[in-house]
């Protein structure tokens, strides 16, 4: 996943999509990337330098001027990736949120630590708040899991609502 976000961070301004497109129609030196943008040299290069960290480029010295050429490959990668994250996979439906590779990233840690109790991950199967559901309708929201926070919280243990 750490790939993808650095990828799509790369990807993540409109210069750098707009030289990567002159660049799958050609291989071109840095200057002519300015003249054709219309901004400068400077600017394409801290551009180039970004694509290039993450993958998506390659320069090629020919005589005096370094030339940069689309590595199809990495963009083939971002399309896969992508294309996996739409995938319908089973184990996802079953977990909490929280349990996600990324939850750190997002959230902060008070946060998280209270994330099942506010947050469930089918809303549409609760009639209100967790505390206030059937058995039933938490196995089925949740599952089967044992000292899980909207059970505990209707076994009589103190919960905060936000």
């Amino acid at each position: 996943m750490n790939r993808l976000v650095i990828l799509l961070k790369a990807l993540a301004d409109d210069n750098r999509l707009k030289i990567l497109e002159m660049l799958l129609r050609g291989d071109l030196c840095a200057g002519a990337l300015a003249h054709r943008l219309g901004i400068s040299r400077a600017a394409v290069s801290q551009h180039l330098q970004i694509l290039s960290n993450a993958g998506l480029i390659n320069g090629e010295r020919r005589g005096r001027w370094m030339h940069y050429m689309v590595d199809k490959g990495a963009l083939e990668e971002v399309s896969r990736m992508l294309v996996e994250m739409m995938r319908p996979r089973k184990d996802v439906e079953l977990i909490c949120l929280k349990g996600l590779p990324m939850a750190r990233e997002i959230f902060d840690k008070r946060r998280l630590d209270k994330m099942c109790m506010d947050c469930c991950q089918r809303p549409e199967k609760l009639k209100g708040k967790p505390s206030e559901c059937s058995p039933e309708q938490i196995k089925e929201c949740h599952g089967d899991k044992k000292g899980h926070p909207c059970v505990a919280s209707k076994e009589g243990e103190k919960r905060e609502d936000v």
